[in-house]
């Protein structure tokens, strides 16, 4: 991605990409953090500065990694782990679908403020819109936008694009 594109305007209204790129590191350390009791966020994820002293590669690698190595120690039918969402905590197949879930739409909002081809198809979004049904609606006032109807006639069809307005994104955001 060119250099200047860290400072562009993304679906999450207040936030630049940079911000949004430091939020979603600050949220799967949170989670790895959760299920390891190991460091989480040095960065507040909802008062991101928008300031990278390293490569945002340097920054996202480390904190994917360390959110799938915490994941690949629960085992799936495990009742009940902690997580950095309210109640604390869900069962594991929930709890590794919120972590994806929000890795999966800040993908979405850096690769469409880039102007890259969204990652987010419907195959992938199906899974993840049932995920949200069951975590948004508790935590919506300080961690998802309203939810969005859909236009009648809109373009914008599909899991992917229900999933989007579900989360209060526009599927058709452009910068």
């Amino acid at each position: 991605m060119p250099e200047g594109d860290w400072d562009r305007p993304t679906p999450c209204a207040e936030w630049n990409v940079t911000q949004v790129l430091q939020h979603a590191v600050g949220d799967q350390l949170g989670y790895a953090s959760s299920l390891t009791g190991g460091p989480g966020p040095t960065e507040n994820p909802f008062a991101p500065s928008g300031k990278l002293t390293d490569s945002p590669e340097a920054l996202l690698e480390p904190a994917l990694t360390a959110s799938a190595e915490a994941w690949a120690t629960v085992d799936e039918q495990v009742r009940e782990v902690r997580v950095p969402l309210p109640p604390g905590t869900m069962t594991a197949a929930l709890g590794v679908g919120a972590c994806a879930l929000d890795a999966a739409v800040h993908a979405w909002d850096i690769a469409v403020a880039t102007g890259q081809p969204p990652p987010l198809g419907d195959e992938l979004a199906g899974p993840l819109l049932a995920v949200a049904r069951q975590i948004v609606e508790p935590v919506r006032a300080f961690a998802f936008a309203p939810a969005l109807e859909a236009e009648e006639g809109g373009p914008e069809k599909g899991d992917a694009a229900e999933l989007l307005r579900y989360l209060g994104r526009r599927p058709d955001w452009t910068p």
